[in-house]
């Protein structure tokens, strides 16, 4: 090829008109998801960030207060979180106390609330109208609602007005069944005062247990209108009952959306204003409680809340590494 052709060449590709890359249709999903966290994490480096440093910062110092106002931070180590564990007589007992009511209650919460997605799934009458009623909680457990509920202010009302006090410091206006009635239930079945205490929790705390099923009632349901109903059909022609349809078929095709309920129910249940240890840890924080080392209650709270931290983070972990290694996801290739 001579030089003027060579040059006319170069000429043509400079002027001719640049392709515009156009970007995939998972690039631009990405881009509007960033864009839509946009907020929260404007939000979470210049609002939360800075909280959450002075947090872990102050359990690890102790509070001097000043004479002429102010106060300055000593550092203490390891002390503040030794003296919650070691020395403080109520953090371990009240941890230990929170930790077994929300072994109990986080099963229930995630059995009760798909028993009542597959009901609500069902082709009836009303079906709407029942979804809605069992949501309603979910919407009046906010706000108002939610503080009421955490001070238990309806329940000491009811102790002190229509409550039978028999000594023991309970009331028959708030527990649906007492011990004596399970007791009687169990007497000749040989069962151990284990379970019927287990049962006795779970059937004096259905009320919580119904109202803080409704997200994930929803998102069963949700999950169990994903699925075909092309494979229905062939298990109804290949003769398969209900009951094998619903192992074999719908409890693997909605597992993923167990473990998604598993752990944002181990998150409200932990963060949740009536949890004992949160209130715990509030109460501490409010009454100063604490040594003259450690300089109040701030301090010690701030370590008794990463270490509760702690421990919850381990708690999803642990439940995550379980549900993940049987959980199905289905191949859309």
């Amino acid at each position: 090829m001579t030089n003027d052709a060579k040059l006319q060449n170069t000429v043509a590709k400079k002027s001719a008109p640049k392709k515009r890359k156009i970007a995939s249709l998972d690039k631009r999903k990405a881009r509007v998801g960033w864009i839509f966290v946009l907020p929260f994490l404007i939000g979470f480096v210049l609002i939360y960030l800075p909280i959450i440093f002075d947090s872990i910062k102050f359990s690890f110092f102790k509070i001097v207060i000043q004479q002429g106002g102010g106060f300055i931070l000593e550092p203490v180590g390891f002390h503040n979180y030794l003296y919650a564990l070691l020395e403080d007589p109520d953090f371990v007992q009240t941890l230990v106390t929170g930790m077994q009511e929300l072994a109990f209650d986080i099963p229930a919460i995630i059995i009760f609330s798909l028993f009542m997605a597959v009901l609500l799934n069902q082709k009836m009458v009303g079906r709407a109208v029942f979804r809605a009623i069992f949501f309603i909680p979910v919407i009046l457990a906010t706000g108002l609602m939610e503080t009421v509920e955490g001070q238990n202010i309806l329940g000491t009302y009811m102790d002190s007005a229509n409550g039978i006090d028999d000594g023991s410091g309970s009331s028959a206006a708030n527990d649906i069944v007492s011990a004596v009635d399970i007791e009687r239930l169990f007497a000749n079945m040989k069962v151990g005062t284990e379970l019927m205490e287990t049962a006795l929790t779970w059937i004096n705390n259905i009320y919580d247990i119904v109202n803080r099923s409704g997200v994930q009632m929803l998102i069963f349901l949700s999950a169990l209108q994903s699925i075909s109903p092309a494979i229905y059909e062939a298990c109804k022609i290949d003769g398969a009952t209900a009951w094998e349809t619903f192992w074999k078929i719908t409890f693997p095709m909605i597992s993923p959306m167990i473990l998604v309920n598993g752990v944002y129910t181990i998150v409200d249940a932990f963060t949740t204003q009536s949890n004992s240890v949160m209130m715990f840890i509030k109460q501490v924080k409010n009454s100063g409680n604490g040594n003259e080392f450690s300089g109040g209650g701030d301090v010690i709270s701030s370590a008794m809340s990463w270490m509760y931290f702690l421990i919850v983070i381990a708690v999803i972990s642990l439940v995550a590494l379980i549900f993940s290694s049987y959980v199905f996801y289905q191949r859309r290739d």
